[in-house]
């Protein structure tokens, strides 16, 4: 693995990247069903780049309908070696205003409508997750967001909720004494997802509002995220363009890309050929090693 392939998630409002060279929208559809859009393939100066719209264009999907496990499977097989999120989300700091841009590097899970994992009855494997983004390409993001004209700040706890409905006053609260700092609806199980895949994932979540822990502030409304999602979106193009541009030409190896070494416990002779099959992307390169050599 010699060159960059960078695939970008985008959040609410950023439906589209423009300005990509030999830019074409294409469909990918694996064991795992349809992602949430057709992705958007192209380059940015020398980086190939693969756009996916997390909620479809026109903004299709609550965070519940997401296809996670599509989305990252999808991007695996377009290619892409690392991966970038950009989402909205809500304030749980009296130091993150809206229009920052956080650069998030943990997680606390609290969805439970999802499939969380490529792997199951048949073929078991347990990653690490004790560090959940990749260090190197969220510094690389941190770096092109100020280039782009965002307030960045680097390192913070993301809770991820069900939703779709906003947090209760009290939930709020507590997820403020967890040590929380950002929420949001859909990084999880998306990060988890991307690690199994052996993608190196790096997130920015882009604060719209201070959720409901506020008293002295109204609780949040789509109507106060739409005003800020505008100009979130604009820099987030931004950043990709600028990331892209930052992005060195020889792509060094991460420990992220062979993660699933040793994670797989089911031997050869006892894994489910169907699930097998199905992951042969995301885990293919493991799994034809070491059918190979079984």
């Amino acid at each position: 693995m010699d060159g960059w392939v960078l695939g970008v998630i985008g959040g609410s409002g950023l439906y589209e990247i423009e300005g990509l060279e030999d830019a074409r929208w294409e469909r990918f559809e694996g064991p795992f069903g349809a992602p949430s859009d057709a992705l958007l393939t192209g380059r940015l100066g020398e980086v190939r780049l693969v756009f996916l719209p997390r909620h479809g264009r026109g903004h299709l999907l609550p965070p519940s309908a997401i296809n996670a496990r599509a989305n990252i499977d999808a991007l695996k097989r377009a290619g892409c070696t690392d991966i970038l999120s950009l989402s909205a989300v809500g304030s749980l700091r009296e130091a993150l205003h809206p229009g920052d841009f956080v650069v998030v590097d943990q997680f606390i899970d609290r969805t439970f409508a999802r499939d969380t994992s490529f792997f199951g009855p048949g073929l078991v494997a347990h990653v690490s997750m004790a560090h959940p983004t990749c260090p190197r390409l969220s510094k690389l993001a941190a770096a092109a967001a100020r280039e782009a004209g965002a307030r960045v700040v680097e390192g913070a706890c993301y809770l991820a909720m069900e939703g779709p409905q906003f947090s209760s006053a009290a939930e709020s609260a507590l997820y403020r004494r967890w040590g929380c700092d950002v929420i949001g609806m859909t990084n999880l199980p998306e990060a988890k997802l991307a690690r199994e895949a052996e993608l190196p994932y790096a997130s920015i979540a882009m604060v719209t509002d201070f959720d409901a822990w506020r008293e002295e502030v109204a609780p949040v409304e789509v109507t106060h995220i739409q005003a800020v999602l505008g100009a979130n979106a604009a820099r987030a193009r931004d950043t990709v363009r600028r990331l892209a541009a930052s992005l060195p030409a020889h792509r060094p190896p991460s420990p992220i890309d062979t993660c699933l070494d040793g994670a797989i416990l089911t031997p050869p002779a006892h894994r489910d050929p169907a699930r097998v099959a199905a992951l042969d992307a995301v885990a293919g390169r493991l799994l034809r090693s070491r059918s190979e050599t079984a």
